[in-house]
């Protein structure tokens, strides 16, 4: 099966975007081949996103934040915005999805953590998705 690439966006890809790629990576490496990206990117990420995956055996600290234009030149299949409505992206895409994510970056670890795992139901919504629509040989 060719893998199915998704970018998951938000204003500064320092948070919510940068853990949504990871989960992707971590739960279905095998079917879609993730990105991150920022419309406004910070430049650095942000250190609670971090601690978090960490408590999740994930080094988050190796991800980058970085702009609209470091991603490839590809229409992508999946565009997911994490609900920066005034900072949606154009961006070649097959499937377009919004998820209201609120940003954590200001929340107590217990809130944040109730956001991460949102985040990481979405994403494992988006992979089973993905997983049921692939062809069987």
């Amino acid at each position: 099966m060719n893998k199915k690439t998704a970018v998951f966006v938000c204003v500064e890809n320092a948070c919510r975007s940068q853990m949504a790629e990871a989960f992707a990576k971590m739960l279905g490496g095998d079917v879609i081949k993730s990105y991150s990206a920022g419309s406004q990117p910070s430049g650095k990420l942000n250190e609670k996103a971090v601690a978090s995956m960490l408590s999740l055996n994930y080094d988050l600290s190796k991800h980058r934040s970085a702009g609209l234009d470091a991603l490839p030149a590809i229409e992508f299949d999946y565009l997911i915005t994490m609900g920066c409505k005034d900072q949606c992206p154009s961006l070649r895409t097959r499937h377009r999805i919004e998820w209201l994510i609120p940003d954590p970056k200001h929340m107590c670890p217990k809130d944040f953590a109730r956001i991460r795992d949102l985040i990481r139901k979405n994403v494992t919504q988006l992979i089973e998705e993905i997983r049921n629509r692939a062809p069987t040989a």
